[in-house]
C-alpha cells in the first residue's frame, strides 16, 4: 500500500514534536522513503548542547553501529562481485586468519555474530588498525564458532574492513564511497573529510536519572571481567562520548561506530535495498544478495546482550517473540540501530526504508520509543 504524504507528514510531525516536549530531545531529523522516493524529511533542533546552532537540512550527525550495516553491504557486494558464497571460510581470503581454532570459521558465521571474537584477550588500541588485525588473527574464539552468537561491538568493523582489503584490495572506506556514496549521491562518511566538519552535530552523553536498559547488561558493563565489559572495551580507546566530537576522530574510519551522515542518505540508501536493490536507475544487488540480508541465519539469547537478538549476513532482524518490534511489522525487514536512539531499515515487502537520527544520547542498547513510536506511526497508515 503507497503511503500517503499528506497524512504521514501531519500525523509524524505531532510525534517526532513529542520526542523534543516529552523525551528531552536535542536535535534529530527522520526520512521516510517508498518505492525508491523520499516521502517525508523533517529535522528539529539544535547542532549543539547551548542550543546555538539550529539544525538543518544538511546536518550531519554522527550514527554509531549504523555504520556497521553500510559495512556490511560493502563486504556483501564484493562477495557478489567476486560470486563469493557467505558459506566459503574466511581463511582462504585471510590466511593469517587461520589460528587459534578459526580455519573453519565461515563469511556467514562471522557477519552473523557467531565467530566468537566479540572481545580480544591483547590490549590494543583502537585506532591502530594494524595492531587491532594482529589480535584477531591470534585470538581465540571465546565460543565454539557456530554454536552461539553475541555481538561484535568494537570488533565487527574490522573483521569487515580487513575482508575488503584482502578480497578487493582497498579499505571498505574507500569501497563504501567509490560503490554507493559516491554513485547515490549519499551525504554519509566513514572517514569524514575535514571540508565537512562545519556542519556536524556535537553529540551529547546520555543524561543522569533515566533508567538503563536492559539492566543486567549495563550492571556487567559496569563489572571488570564480564563479557559484555571485556566487548566494550576492545579494542581500547574512544569509551567517552565527547571524544567522538574530536575532528581528528571524525576524520578516522572507524567501521564499527564512526560512520557520519544525514537522515536522508541513510534512508536513500536503506530505500536502494528495500526497492529490490536498485535506485536512481542503477541495480546494486541481485535478489540472491539480498536474501542473505533478509534471511535470518541466528535467532536467540545474544551472549553479550543478555537479551533476544537476530541476525541474518550483517544485518540485525527483529528476534522471535519480541516486543516491541524495531524493524517495523514485516519479516522480511533488516537494517542496524546505533548506540543512543539512531536507527534504519529497510521492508523489502512494503518497499519502506526508515532513518533517524539523533545527538542526544540515550542508555539503550536497542532503538528506544523516541524513534520506535515515529516507526508504528508509519505503519498505523498502511
Amino acid at each position: 500500500m503507497q503511503l500517503d504524504a499528506r497524512v504521514l507528514r501531519e500525523r509524524l510531525e505531532a510525534v517526532f514534536k513529542e520526542n523534543f516536549d516529552r523525551f528531552g530531545e536535542l536535535g534529530a531529523a527522520i526520512s521516510v522513503w517508498q518505492n525508491g522516493t523520499p516521502i517525508i524529511d523533517l529535522y528539529r533542533g539544535y547542532r549543539d548542547a547551548r542550543r546555538e546552532q539550529p539544525w538543518t537540512a544538511d546536518t550531519l550527525v554522527l550514527i554509531w553501529s549504523a555504520t556497521k550495516g553500510l559495512g556490511s553491504a560493502c563486504v556483501l557486494h564484493i562477495l557478489q562481485e567476486n560470486k563469493i558464497g557467505i558459506d566459503r571460510r574466511v581463511a582462504e581470503f585471510w590466511p593469517e586468519f587461520a589460528q587459534s581454532g578459526k580455519e573453519n570459521v565461515t563469511i556467514s558465521q562471522l557477519l552473523s555474530h557467531q565467530a566468537g571474537l566479540a572481545a580480544l584477550d591483547r590490549p590494543v588500541n583502537v585506532l591502530d588498525y594494524p595492531s587491532v588485525i594482529h589480535a584477531l588473527e591470534e585470538q581465540a574464539p571465546l565460543w565454539p564458532p557456530g554454536t552461539a552468537h553475541g555481538y561484535h561491538a568494537r570488533t565487527f568493523g574490522f573483521l569487515l574492513d580487513e575482508i575488503v582489503r584482502r578480497i578487493a584490495g582497498k579499505t571498505l572506506s574507500e569501497y563504501w564511497r567509490e560503490t554507493f556514496a559516491d554513485p547515490l549521491k549519499l551525504d554519509i562518511w566513514i572517514g569524514l573529510p575535514e571540508s565537512e566538519n562545519f556542519r556536524v552535530a556535537t553529540m551529547s552523553a546520555a543524561k543522569a536519572g533515566k533508567p538503563a536498559e536492559p539492566k543486567q547488561f549495563y550492571a556487567d558493563l559496569a563489572t571488570p571481567g564480564t563479557l559484555a565489559r571485556k566487548t566494550f572495551t576492545s579494542p581500547r580507546g574512544l569509551h567517552a562520548v565527547n571524544g567522538m566530537n574530536n575532528p581528528s576522530i571524525r576524520a578516522q574510519s572507524i567501521v564499527s561506530f564512526g560512520g557520519i551522515g544525514s537522515a536522508n542518505s541513510l534512508a536513500k540508501f536503506y530505500a536502494m535495498l528495500a526497492n529490490g536493490g536498485e535506485q536512481d536507475g542503477r541495480r546494486f544487488f541481485s535478489a540472491k544478495t539480498l536474501s542473505w540480508m533478509t534471511t535470518t541465519l541466528v535467532d536467540g539469547v545474544d551472549r553479550v546482550f543478555q537479551i533476544p537478538t537476530a541476525f541474518s549476513a550483517g544485518f540485525m532482524k527483529d528476534a522471535k517473540g519480541t516486543e516491541p518490534r524495531i524493524f517495523g511489522r514485516s519479516i522480511s525487514s533488516f537494517g542496524h540501530p546505533g548506540a543512543g536512539g539512531s536507527h534504519a531499515f529497510a521492508d523489502p515487502e512494503s518497499n519502506i526504508s526508515f532513518a533517524y537520527v539523533m545527538n542526544q544520547m540515550e542508555q539503550s542498547l536497542l532503538p528506544n520509543e523516541k524513534s520506535l513510536q515515529l516507526v508504528d506511526a508509519i505503519y498505523d497508515l498502511l
